[in-house]
């Protein structure tokens, strides 16, 4: 199934107390380019995305975003630096003997020494997180492959559309090309004629010229090639897989076809014709730049 090179998807969800939030965006790339914002106390999950992208795609500039709050704290530690406490309470009895204050020191009046305490979260487990991460990053990523071939779905249908319109014209370029030859013959004769008035002149002669003439302007080779590289073409977008760089080398193939039967031709409305199988060629490159 053809697939586009452009998508999205987002999800939102809360797993084990935190609230889980994955965002996926991608844009046509010539090879597979991966891009992550993560927050720096998760940062060892940029590995694990990137494969885990990277085993759904095969080309694209991919950008990754990934939101992870803590909604319940667990296993948190506080700690009493006693060193510290001890040399406050020294330093207020201290003050309480030499000023002749009443008050004790309290442990109301000690806790405003935030210092004196530390916090201490135990270390995050890696495959926890990351358990609870990918069911997120499932559903984002379903939601943006979804888009991608829906967009695949509609290029496909374009270029199909654009080589039928090619085809059309190839079969009118091939339906001229012997016209060409019977008017270059009438040409011939018709100068000789009035060159040698009323004299005889070689018959043999003139159709060894015009034989020499239609296998200059002859296209037919490039014709049946053009119409087999547009049967090759249909069958690469009914097939499974990434065709994106195949396709872009048939259609390079498909220009110098277009061009070779351009230069062969003397008649102006192949001319025309060749002009207009070129444009089309050139919208459907465009459009399998961001083809998969």
């Amino acid at each position: 199934m053809v697939q586009s090179m452009t998508g999205y998807g987002r999800n939102e969800e809360t797993i084990g107390g935190r609230r889980i939030s994955f965002e996926i965006k991608a844009v046509n790339h010539k090879y597979f380019e991966f891009s992550s914002r993560i927050s720096r106390s998760y940062l060892f999950l940029e590995e694990k995305l990137k494969s885990y992208i990277q085993g759904k795609l095969s080309r694209g500039k991919v950008d990754v975003f990934l939101q992870i709050e803590t909604l319940e704290e667990t296993d948190v530690e506080v700690q009493v630096n006693h060193s510290l406490a001890s040399g406050y309470l020294r330093a207020l009895e201290e003050l309480k003997e030499r000023h002749g204050l009443s008050d004790a020191p309290s442990l109301s009046l000690l806790t405003r020494y935030s210092d004196i305490f530390s916090v201490h979260k135990a270390p995050e487990n890696e495959e926890e997180i990351w358990n609870a991460v990918r069911p997120v990053a499932d559903k984002a990523v379903d939601s943006f492959l979804q888009m991608r071939m829906a967009e695949g779905a509609r290029l496909k249908a374009d270029v199909l559309t654009k080589a039928e319109t090619i085809l059309s014209l190839v079969d009118k370029i091939d339906s001229i090309t012997p016209e060409t030859i019977r008017e270059y013959e009438e040409r011939l004769k018709g100068k000789i004629e009035e060159l040698l008035g009323s004299n005889r002149f070689d018959e043999q002669r003139v159709l060894t010229e015009v034989a020499i003439f239609a296998d200059k302007v002859a296209v037919d080779e490039e014709v049946v090639r053009l119409r087999s590289h547009f049967s090759q073409l249909k069958s690469m977008l009914e097939s499974e897989g990434p065709i994106g760089r195949k396709l872009d080398f048939l259609v390079q193939e498909m220009n110098r076809e277009a061009n070779t039967i351009g230069s062969k031709s003397v008649n102006s409305k192949i001319a025309y014709l060749v002009v207009d199988v070129k444009s089309e060629i050139e919208k459907i490159r465009e459009q399998i730049q961001n083809i998969e």
